[in-house]
């Protein structure tokens, strides 16, 4: 999205120092600068004042700032995170297509992926880039944004009202609610508190709008009925669902999409049975958004998933290596457990697990239950970083790499929270 620096201090109630130049796009990261674009340094881990003088360089066309500014055109604010929410909500303002925003415990990231591959059947769609998904990501989504077009943003939470503030910034016309799991238990305190939080996202959709829901999740269901707009379910029970469902030896789930636009059959390109779910809605968002059938289903047949989301791949050695390792939480460990137990091998499957990170005081109680799932599907478990999965851990992804021991009979699943850093291991056992 273009706008002038004269624009971003109008919209954030800051001061305009130096040119009016024109702007395209924005970033917090220094190593991600576009030519042109806006800077906006935050105060994470470190000062983002630290690193404007590289991002100027970098090609920065201008920046926000909290300090004194020096020579480069810049707009000065009390507070750069403020003002960048600020700036998100006055770039929401100049799109002109759809928006749509995703939630829920699991599933976001990858429905994200699917909405996106079929919305871009019949015309150009910008989406969330990798999980951004708070008050940091969805602003910065929203300015990166061509004007005309629909926009796919994930809503992601870790306290109550942090969906409803951020929907105040990307004012979605459909919201997508994927379903309410076991997950950052340990910041809202309960199963409840979670899905009260995710059911914001239906409180914010307009009543020419669209709330997409769950209908095989009770707790969704009942969010659901929050919203003012119009709805449409999918799931065994809703509007949208799929029948006949098979998978082949890569993972591959096919099925019959049945909706009220039609039916017809769909073969996905992601893996897992557990993504039939999530293909869902993404076909129920683009037949709301007026996708014809033929497409949405074209759509779903080329949808990629991001990096580190249920990547099966192939070592040289024939092991076949299920790279799970962005995030976990009971729910998604489950369902790539499952996706494990379903690979054709003659050999040994191994599940070489992380933390799953901000369970509270479910932390003991839920791993206990992955370990023992992990042994009703006969799947060796191998630990890494925690004892809460019961057995022996080791301690970090050079001692489980020098421990495992596979050969091209084999299968591993490699899953952990992000704190786990087990992508490192994934990435190894493939390249052999």
């Amino acid at each position: 999205m273009r706008f002038r620096a004269s624009q971003v201090a109008t919209a954030v109630g800051g001061e305009l120092v130096g040119d009016d130049v024109w702007l395209d796009g924005a970033t917090q990261d220094s190593r991600e600068v576009a030519s042109g674009s806006l800077f906006v340094p935050l105060l994470a881990e470190r000062d983002g004042h630290e690193f404007v003088e590289a991002a100027m360089a970098a090609g920065a066309g201008a920046h926000l700032t909290a300090r004194a500014p020096g020579s480069s055109t810049a707009v000065r604010v009390a507070d750069t995170g403020a003002a960048l929410l600020a700036l998100g909500a006055a770039a929401r303002d100049s799109l002109d297509g759809p928006v749509v925003g995703i939630t829920g415990s699991v599933g976001k990231t990858s429905v994200k992926d699917l909405t996106r591959a079929v919305l871009a059947r019949v015309g150009p769609v910008h989406a969330s880039e990798r999980s951004f998904n708070n008050e940091i990501g969805v602003p910065l989504t929203l300015l990166n944004a061509p004007a005309h077009g629909p926009v796919v943003v994930e809503l992601g939470a870790r306290h109550v009202g942090d969906i409803a503030s951020l929907c105040g910034v990307a004012r979605p016309d459909v919201g997508v609610l994927t379903t309410v799991a076991v997950a950052h238990t340990g910041e809202f305190g309960s199963l409840d508190a979670v899905a009260r939080t995710k059911g914001e996202l239906f409180d914010a959709l307009p009543p020419d709008g669209c709330a997409v829901y769950n209908a095989d999740v009770p707790a969704v269901v009942e969010q659901a009925g929050r919203a003012r707009s119009q709805r449409l379910s999918f799931g065994d029970a809703g509007e949208v669902r799929a029948r006949d469902v098979a998978v082949d030896d890569d993972l591959r789930a096919s099925f019959r999409l049945e909706s009220p636009w039609g039916r017809i059959d769909v073969r996905l390109a992601v893996h897992g049975a557990h993504m039939v779910p999530n293909a869902l809605a993404a076909a129920a968002v683009g037949l709301v958004l007026d996708v014809p059938l033929a497409e949405v289903a074209a759509g779903l047949a080329e949808g990629p998933a991001s990096a580190w989301r249920m990547a099966l791949g192939t070592a040289p050695s024939g092991l076949r290596v299920l790279n799970d390792a962005y995030n976990a939480n009971p729910a998604s460990t489950a369902a790539a457990l499952e996706a494990l137990a379903a690979l054709p091998v003659d050999g040994r499957r191994v599940a070489v697990l992380g933390l799953m990170a901000e369970l509270g005081d479910l932390a003991v109680e839920e791993h206990l239950a992955v370990a023992a799932r992990v042994a009703e599907l006969g799947i060796e478990l191998m630990a890494v970083g925690t004892d809460l999965y019961g057995v022996e851990p080791l301690a970090d992804v050079e001692a489980a790499g020098a421990a495992l021991d596979l050969d091209g009979t084999d299968a591993v699943l490699v899953k952990g929270s992000r704190v786990a850093g087990l992508e490192v291991l994934a990435e190894r056992l493939l390249a052999g």
